[in-house]
């Protein structure tokens, strides 16, 4: 494979012409662009695991059908949280809203408006994670671009409020973290160990990624209030992994064992095994290195294949969808490797595919993303589909 090296001002004159011209990976992937990457949004870690054996390899080859549309007619969909009755919830990161899914009838039910989002760019309301208690405290967690940085609220869900009055008052647990037209990471995702994880991105300021006093290009650990979570590698610090480009993608296997994607610059596109405080090489190191002191990721795609944003868990292998690459790729594993070539499925007939979670057993829900500026949509778009998978 090949092992990217870049000067520093090279690097800064790409991230430049990136930046006027809109293309390479930067960004999110367009279809004449470029691209932007487990508990995949934020309630993966509650969602009923796969029911592979942990210790059996998958087959190389595997399968995904689309067995039906689960919802039409969405917005600028992000960030997707599957609810304890089986319902979603769907962020649009435009407009700053959060929207009920009934999985039966696809009947669509705004919850709330999220006060003091500022959308612009690949900025807006990304991510979203149910509380791990969210049946005793019906708490919902929100990342999302404010007029000053990126953070991290909590609300209240009331049902027995009127559609679009169900949200309480945002209260903020975590702020700071760099915003940029381009680069604003946005997933979060509860784990196994009850701790807050959140993907960032450098803002387009790539310093920052391997300055571990900055919040920029990194995963995040916290506890859900807002704190450094314990046994983090850096001592009162949220950092968990560093030298990260754009983190978007956030998923564990039933061994708990974190995995990310995230977003290449020109050449490769990522899938990482996660291990606290490790470096993951950007912008000294784009895909693979032979250099020790970078952890290279388990699979790599050209960025007009892939520009990950969301990935899941499910049948022995982790899903991940693809923006500009406008396909799902699998990706078996074998521990913290993958025991096989990825292989991909739906593609082009979707459009950009955005976030991706498990829908228990067998079974995931993938949202397009063909309305966000960057996609061309087309009849129902935005939707939810069904994905069967083996």
């Amino acid at each position: 494979m090949i092992v990217q090296r870049r000067a520093v001002s090279a690097v800064l004159a790409a991230a430049a012409l990136l930046l006027t011209a809109g293309c390479s990976s930067d960004g999110e992937g367009g279809s004449s662009g470029a691209g932007d990457g487990a508990a995949s949004s934020g309630a993966a870690s509650q969602a009923p695991p796969s029911s592979r054996a942990t210790d059996d390899t998958p087959p190389a080859e595997g399968s995904a059908k689309v067995v039906r549309t689960v919802a039409e007619g969405l917005k600028s969909p992000w960030g997707l949280a599957p609810l304890p009755d089986g319902d979603l919830l769907v962020s649009s990161r435009d407009e700053g809203t959060i929207t009920r899914v009934d999985t039966e009838t696809g009947k669509k039910t705004e919850v709330g408006e999220v006060p003091g989002v500022s959308p612009a760019g690949e900025g807006g309301l990304m991510g979203l994670a149910l509380s791990p208690d969210y049946a005793s405290d019906h708490m919902v967690y929100a990342y999302f671009t404010s007029a000053s940085d990126n953070r991290i609220v909590r609300m209240l869900v009331d049902e027995d409020k009127p559609p679009g009055e169900q949200l309480g008052a945002p209260d903020t647990i975590f702020r700071g973290i760099p915003k940029g037209f381009i680069h604003n990471g946005g997933r979060i995702a509860f784990g196994p160990d009850k701790m807050l994880y959140a993907g960032t991105g450098e803002s387009g300021e790539e310093g920052l990624s391997q300055d571990k006093e900055s919040l920029g290009g990194k995963i995040l650990r916290m506890t859900p209030e807002g704190e450094p979570a314990p046994g983090n590698p850096f001592p009162d610090s949220p950092v968990y992994s560093y030298g990260h480009r754009n983190v978007q993608g956030l998923a564990w296997d039933t061994e708990q064992r974190l995995f990310a994607a995230e977003f290449g610059q020109n050449t490769w596109d990522e899938l990482n095994a996660i291990k606290p405080g490790d470096n993951y090489g950007w912008p000294e190191a784009e895909g693979e290195s032979d250099d020790p002191a970078f952890r290279s990721p388990i699979a790599q795609w050209s960025t007009d294949e892939a520009s990950p944003s969301g990935i899941a868990y499910a049948e022995g292998s982790v899903w991940m969808a693809g923006l500009r690459g406008e396909r799902l790729w699998r990706v078996p594993l074998k521990g913290t490797e993958a025991a096989a070539d990825p292989q991909s499925f739906l593609e082009g007939d979707y459009g950009r595919l955005r976030t991706v979670v498990p829908a228990g057993g067998d079974k995931l829900w993938v949202t397009t993303s063909n309305t966000d500026g960057r996609g061309s949509p087309k009849g129902a778009d935005d939707r939810i589909v069904e994905v069967q998978v083996s």
